[in-house]
């Protein structure tokens, strides 16, 4: 074995009478490299979760969402994302600078299919991949250890009704989120800032809604 379960898990499986089920799916699920199969999934996904934590290790976790696509499998151990503009906190990509220990989960609720990847994280506003994700202010590369499936039979069966029509597409600019126009946060936006630059002065936006297939 590996070294995927610690000592709690095992206090756990030996609790419950679960080491053996634990280490064959250990054995005939866990890879630490990206087959075609995942990387068709993680290619038509249009969100997933991100868990990070920081120095002290206090956790965080974040949804992110994008067009179908938005995530790359760039070879058999790395995959990219963008990082679009968010709150200005960076709390998911400021715990990756000073721990950059994070795993992933990429769920399909209309196929009820998902797919946990594990793996040391990098962030770069410099990334040469950067220009290719309209939008994007940083690229975030994730360099896989642990790739396995889940269990599906507890996720719930939803339909995507409509994508965020927040996420950038190449030759448009989405539409300035509603809580930026507000008085306590207009004094304090950056320079570079969409809302900075528009001539908003009320919050009442209507974007258009974008059209969705399930991925």
């Amino acid at each position: 074995m590996t070294g995927f379960y610690h000592e709690g898990s095992r206090r756990l499986q030996d609790t419950f009478d679960t080491r053996r089920l634990a280490d064959r799916l250990e054995s005939v699920t866990l890879h630490d490299a990206i087959d075609d199969d995942d990387r068709a999934f993680i290619e038509s996904m249009d969100m997933f979760f991100i868990a990070t934590a920081d120095e002290h290790g206090r956790p965080e976790c974040s949804y992110k969402g994008g067009e179908p696509g938005f995530v790359r499998v760039l070879d058999a151990h790395t995959i990219a994302f963008p990082g679009y503009d968010g709150n200005g906190m960076f709390r998911s990509f400021g715990n990756v600078l000073v721990n950059p220990e994070v795993g992933l989960l990429f769920i399909s609720f209309e196929r009820r299919r998902r797919l946990r990847l594990n793996g040391t994280a990098s962030v770069d506003p410099g990334d040469p991949l950067l220009g290719s994700w309209p939008g994007a202010t940083l690229v975030v590369r994730v360099r896989a250890r642990e790739v396995f499936p889940n269990c599906p039979r507890y996720i719930h069966r939803m339909e995507l009704v409509e994508r965020s029509p927040y996420v950038p597409e190449a030759g448009t600019e989405p539409p300035v989120p509603e809580w930026k126009t507000r008085e306590w946060a207009r004094d304090v936006l950056p320079a570079s800032d969409q809302a900075s630059r528009a001539s908003v002065s009320a919050p009442s936006i209507s974007p258009k809604s974008r059209s969705a297939t399930s991925p």
